[in-house]
């Protein structure tokens, strides 16, 4: 009995285009991605970077169109879903997402613009090469480029978050604590410092007393030594 034979290793174009319409779910999820990149970048220059609410914002609004790349593309490859607006439309999405998020992030000074432009350029030649092969069908990602994306990411989602403003309060904080310290310990050593005038002066003001006493001791037996004695 000749041994079961091993399916056909998938090709690199390993989905073709289906017969599946335009109202699907991924398509759906496609088309929210692209919606979301408005309102994604608005957030992210709101007060030129410098509103903390907006890139909190900004961060939100990007995980989740993250998430949808991920979902759209899970659902398409279980449910065998890929039409040629998913082709055309899914790597725009993603494209239009991640490089809002790098410009506006050189925009406001969070990201060196030569990094920005080496992403844009790989990016733009990858989605290049797809559109060149895209009556063949879909290119499956590797390994390593969802490695690659799940850092770009990840790296974004860092560079969003307001850090260097937390960073300012904590500094802000922690000068105020230093000033704060400093004026207590500056009240404590006044504190100090009239605590030991005020002990100098009792002792001042013992030693008078005891001068007093001696000199009222030395007159009183002056004045008797003064006296006539009786017979």
């Amino acid at each position: 009995m000749s041994p079961q034979a091993k399916p056909p290793r998938a090709d690199a174009l390993a989905f073709p285009t289906s017969n599946s319409g335009l109202v699907n779910l991924p398509n759906a999820l496609t088309a929210f991605r692209l919606v979301l990149v408005v309102p994604f970048g608005i957030a992210l220059m709101s007060d030129g970077g410098a509103d903390t609410t907006g890139r909190l914002l900004a961060t939100v609004i990007f995980i989740v169109a993250s998430i949808t790349d991920w979902l759209d593309g899970y659902y398409a490859r279980k449910r065998h879903i890929v039409t040629t607006f998913g082709k055309i439309a899914d790597p725009i999405a993603d494209k239009l997402l991640t490089g809002t998020a790098l410009i506006g992030l050189s925009v406001i000074g969070e990201l060196p613009w030569w990094v920005t432009v080496v992403i844009l350029v790989r990016e733009i030649a990858v989605t290049l090469l797809r559109f060149w092969v895209i009556n063949s069908g879909v290119i499956a990602a590797s390994r390593g480029g969802k490695a690659k994306t799940a850092a770009q990411i990840l790296a974004i989602v860092l560079y969003l978050l307001p850090l260097s403003g937390a960073a300012e309060v904590v500094a802000e904080v922690g000068e105020q604590d230093r000033l704060e310290g400093h004026v207590v310990a500056v009240e404590e050593a006044g504190h100090a410092e009239h605590g030991e005038q005020g002990q100098a002066g009792i002792g001042q003001r013992r030693d008078s007393a005891r001068r007093s006493r001696v000199q009222r001791g030395a007159c009183s037996r002056r004045g008797s030594a003064a006296m006539p004695g009786s017979a």
